[in-house]
């Protein structure tokens, strides 16, 4: 055999064991998903967070693709501005709402608002907003920004405080808005009607009582500590609040009265107080926390009975039953520092709600997990300016279509649509 023969035949020889080495790590991953999913919640892939930060580890080839829709929403009439937008929702008619801040804008962003004006635009918009699919304004009321709401539909005399820093937006099955505050003695969630009616509060302006209340706010509610976030079940109207930035729990109240029903912390500490005790700060690499850091952020219910909870700081998704019994933990990118990497979470449309998607704040991305077995099958987004790019992802919402609905804080002051597309 000549130089040239050898030559070729060593090639053929050396592309052929690459490709054999490619089919075998295809195979090793197909199998090891396969197993996470038929594993189910117990079993199978466990999610230890750490390859959060592993940009080179293999998509699930089903987790769904998404592309921003820049047209989303359209302008805003009456030269109105957003400042940061701190929650977002969908209701059963696939309108989506959000709760910004009018407070956070700057005097050259709210040029038009100055006295004498500084500029042609721009002025604060009300804090509870409503948009159509197509991004349409619906309707808007609520907050400093809309004239006469703080001194006649939302008065402490009527039982009515409004924070004075917004924080998070819900609404439920009866299209009753709910809202909560994270400022500094707000303590309280609100409840309206989707044209702003004063319905109830939980809690009160001012005083809180610890991770253990269950009394002690207006009309014998529990008192609450700077609460993040609501969601209401719609089997029997009970309403779940993540609370929150002070206290570290899940309060649980009866969704017409307020009145307590049953809180726990994490690891559903059922039958033990919530301890309040400052843990210190968090350190990557270090055990889990036993109980939630400030914030606990978010809290989800999903179909088959499963509440999920943001513990922020702790990089971590906790999962319980509806009576707090514990079911299990997932990570995100446990080297997170900062602000943490679990803001908010929310699920797929689809009948088993597949995929649990979590907006990361201090990432600046969204990531995709497989919902049982706490796979990461996906994340999409970076930190930036740039439409489909993200500042300080605070929430997100998800449509009966799929659509993401994201909203920023800090200086991002924006929403976003994000729409499924086919991969590739």
């Amino acid at each position: 055999m000549d130089t040239r023969s050898r030559w070729y035949l060593g090639a053929a020889l050396a592309a052929f064991l690459y490709m054999v080495g490619l089919g075998a790590q295809a195979q090793g991953f197909q199998g090891n998903f396969g197993q996470a999913f038929q594993g189910g919640f117990g079993q199978g892939f466990q999610n230890d967070g750490r390859d959060g930060r592993n940009n080179n580890r293999p998509r699930h080839r089903d987790a769904p693709e998404f592309k921003v829709d820049h047209e989303w929403p359209k302008p805003l009439p009456n030269q109105w501005l957003f400042g940061q937008v701190a929650g977002i929702a969908v209701d059963r008619q696939d309108n989506i709402w959000l709760i910004q801040r009018p407070g956070s804008l700057t005097p050259d962003e709210a040029g038009a608002a100055q006295n004498p004006p500084r500029s042609e635009c721009c002025v604060p918009a009300p804090s509870v907003m409503q948009f159509d699919a197509r991004g349409n304004l619906l309707r808007a009321w609520g907050g400093t920004a809309d004239p006469g709401f703080l001194t006649s539909r939302c008065t402490p005399a009527i039982g009515c405080e409004w924070p004075t820093n917004e924080h998070g937006i819900f609404v439920d099955h009866n299209d009753n808005v709910w809202i909560a505050g994270n400022g500094a003695g707000n303590h309280q969630v609100l409840k309206f009607t989707r044209d702003g009616t004063f319905l109830l509060q939980v809690g009160k302006a001012g005083l809180t009582g610890g991770s253990n209340a269950t009394t002690g706010g207006l009309n014998g509610t529990p008192l609450l500590g700077q609460p993040a976030d609501i969601e209401v079940d719609p089997t029997n109207n009970e309403a779940y609040i993540a609370d929150g930035y002070q206290n570290k729990r899940v309060l649980v109240v009866d969704g017409q009265t307020g009145q307590y029903k049953r809180h726990w912390g994490a690891y559903g500490n059922i039958n033990r107080p919530v301890s309040d005790a400052n843990p210190g700060p968090y350190v990557p690499g270090s055990q889990p926390a036993p109980e939630f850091r400030n914030p606990v952020h978010c809290v989800r219910i999903t179909n088959d009975g499963y509440v999920y909870v943001c513990d922020r700081v702790n990089n971590r998704i906790q999962v319980f039953q509806k009576n707090g019994v514990f079911v299990k933990e997932m990570f995100l990118d446990r080297a997170t520092l900062g602000n943490g990497a679990a803001w908010d979470v929310d699920v797929s449309p689809d009948n088993r709600q597949r995929w649990l998607y979590n907006a990361d704040g201090e990432n600046n991305k969204i990531w995709t997990l497989e919902r049982l077995s706490g796979l990461i099958a996906d994340t999409f987004g970076r930190h930036g300016r740039y439409a489909g790019q993200f500042h300080w992802i605070h929430n997100l919402a998800v449509d009966s279509k799929g659509n993401i609905y994201t909203a920023e804080v800090d200086t991002g002051k924006r929403a976003q649509k994000f729409v499924p597309e086919r991969r590739r």
